[in-house]
């Protein structure tokens, strides 16, 4: 296993996104500290748990039609979190055993675990980068996605629930345009991301709740989720609700949108 930074401490002092989104998904790799500010959301927010099943669910559906209907051999994960089976590259070598998935986030414990995202089928290859979003230019640039991915070849850029951790103070526009501008025609842009658009006061309280222990979020607008294709041919339904694009078949009762809360899209460069 290999990494582009040194390996840090893990901090149990505060919650971070990643451990508590473990939390949302029923997962055993999260701290007190984690599970606290995880049920201050979930109380404020009790479909927090359904939201982010409907985001793996997406990620599981996009990334099927991309290696099925669109030939993408290839993924570049950012915010990968902590490893839940099925895990991306499972998904991808399941319909193209030959899929070839770099992974990065910067948190220390998704690092710990990433053991799990190293199992690769034996035609395919995967690899795990610990590095920050909000460093385009490092994580582009780091040896091992080098060893793993073809960037003279189709890409899929995975961001799944990512970009609201980056506020417009970040730039996350021009952080999306630098992650694509590298990639060539026939690459792709997955992205899902929270919304207030269905309830906005239970999502100031969510915003509150996530910036007093540190972790500064910026929720959009569907239309400002749409800037984040700008120059990509959206895939049908365009962006819409989680649950809503390309729903598998299913005999139980959908959610409604302000449970779901997530505003979800698949895009292609030219």
């Amino acid at each position: 296993m290999t990494h582009s930074h040194a390996s840090r401490d893990i901090d149990t002092s505060r919650p971070h996104s990643a451990r508590m989104y473990d939390y949302y998904l029923g997962g055993k790799d999260h701290f007190e500290v984690d599970k606290q500010a995880a049920e201050r959301v979930a109380e404020a927010y009790p479909a927090i748990f359904v939201c982010a099943r409907e985001n793996r669910a997406f990620m599981h559906r996009a990334t099927r039609v991309l290696a099925r209907e669109h030939g993408i051999r290839q993924w570049l994960d950012i915010g990968t979190g902590i490893p839940t089976e099925p895990n991306l590259h499972q998904v991808a070598q399941s319909v193209v055993p030959d899929a070839r998935v770099v992974y990065a986030d910067n948190d220390p414990l998704v690092l710990k675990y990433a053991e799990r995202l190293m199992r690769s089928t034996a035609e395919g290859r995967t690899t795990y980068i610990e590095a920050d979003v909000n460093d385009p230019q490092a994580l582009l640039t780091a040896p091992e996605l080098a060893e793993v991915l073809d960037l003279s070849r189709p890409v899929a850029l995975s961001l799944n629930a990512l970009m609201h951790f980056v506020t417009d103070a970040q730039d996350p526009y021009g952080i999306v345009r630098r992650l694509l501008d590298v990639l060539p025609s026939g690459s792709a842009l997955a992205l899902s991301h929270c919304t207030p658009d269905f309830d906005p006061s239970t999502w100031q309280k969510v915003t509150e709740i996530y910036t007093s222990a540190g972790t500064p979020v910026q929720f959009r607008s569907r239309a400002d989720v749409t800037r984040f294709f700008d120059g990509l041919e959206l895939l049908d339904p365009g962006v819409t609700v989680g649950h809503r694009w390309r729903p598998d078949a299913t005999d139980g009762d959908a959610p409604t949108d302000a449970e779901v809360s997530l505003w979800t899209g698949v895009g292609v460069k030219p």
